[in-house]
């Protein structure tokens, strides 16, 4: 197994608006579509896509959408031994996306929130043959860091997406990541330095590196990513596109930097590679919908 998803999934619920409507008012929106997203599904489905064999740990609920979610992992390739039941609704995420491609997600995190410290512990074999661990903020806290203690134990390095940004992220419980990937926003928060600018943002940055983390990589959106390391900083441009749709795209980045970074070991070959990626996602609707299957990579099939 090339990489370990400790992480979360989602029903996505996306309404294609033309303005959001204000307190009290209904408006009528002219498309929605359903999906299946959740940030760790979607780092792990454009892994697995690219030709990363990835092992997904969450927990489903008992509903609907359970079903529909475990047999999405497995029509894209991902291992769901540790794909988990529990008495709760699966997690939902309502996406308003407007006439700019700009989205405002909503999320309910249902039985993600029930993923806990034990579950890590029962994937321990499995997730000690990985080469890479990832990890978001939409599981809890405690969860995170006893994933990353875990790691520390076998010797896995670990990629932590701070998605949602979490203001009680305890930096010194996370030292033990190799890379920490925010967007601006998220880094800002938590950092607790502002990022009006590059030199603000390299400066936010370095309190991570303080913290212990080697690798900080800032996603700007369309202007690309910033890597900082003890080594200095390196801009890496994205290319130019349409946007239709960016829902997803950060989580496409974060799939697509794992899978080269395990097959090349170069994290800045992997950035060029992420950001043209993310950037394909973006002219096509939707979250996995919108992310591009590797040469030689197909679905298993619709069920």
């Amino acid at each position: 197994m090339d990489i370990a998803v400790v992480g979360s999934n989602m029903v996505d619920l996306i309404s294609y608006i033309d303005r959001m409507p204000t307190e009290g008012e209904t408006v009528e929106a002219p498309d929605f579509r359903l999906g299946c997203g959740g940030k760790g599904a979607n780092q792990a489905v454009a892994a697995s896509r690219l030709g990363s064999d990835v092992l997904m740990v969450t927990r489903v609920g008992n509903d609907m959408f359970a079903d529909n979610t475990i047999h999405n992992l497995e029509d894209n390739g991902i291992d769901t031994t540790y794909v988990m039941r529990t008495e709760a609704t699966s997690g939902v995420a309502p996406i308003f996306v407007d006439p700019q491609s700009r989205n405002s997600i909503i999320i309910v995190k249902g039985a993600n929130a029930k993923l806990c410290a034990d579950d890590i512990a029962a994937a321990r074999q499995a997730i000690a043959g990985c080469k890479l661990i990832i990890m978001q903020l939409e599981i809890p806290l405690e969860t995170v860091y006893a994933t990353v203690d875990l790691a520390g134990e076998l010797g896995i390095p670990v990629l932590l997406n701070p998605a949602p940004a979490d203001p009680r992220l305890s930096l010194d419980r996370v030292r033990g990541v190799e890379f920490i990937v925010p967007n601006e926003s998220e880094l800002s928060l938590i950092s607790g330095m502002p990022v009006d600018t590059r030199a603000d943002i390299v400066n936010a940055a370095h309190v991570l590196l303080d913290a212990g983390i080697p690798h900080v990589i800032v996603t700007l959106g369309a202007k690309g990513a910033l890597w900082v390391s003890a080594a200095g900083q390196r801009l890496i441009p994205a290319q130019t596109v349409e946007a239709v749709d960016t829902t997803g795209a950060g989580d496409a980045f974060i799939g697509c930097f794992s899978h080269m970074w395990t097959t090349t070991g170069d994290v800045e070959a992997s950035i060029r590679a992420a950001n043209q990626y993310a950037a394909e996602s973006v002219t096509r609707r939707g979250t996995q919908t919108s992310y591009a299957w590797g040469h030689g990579r197909e679905p298993r099939g619709a069920r």
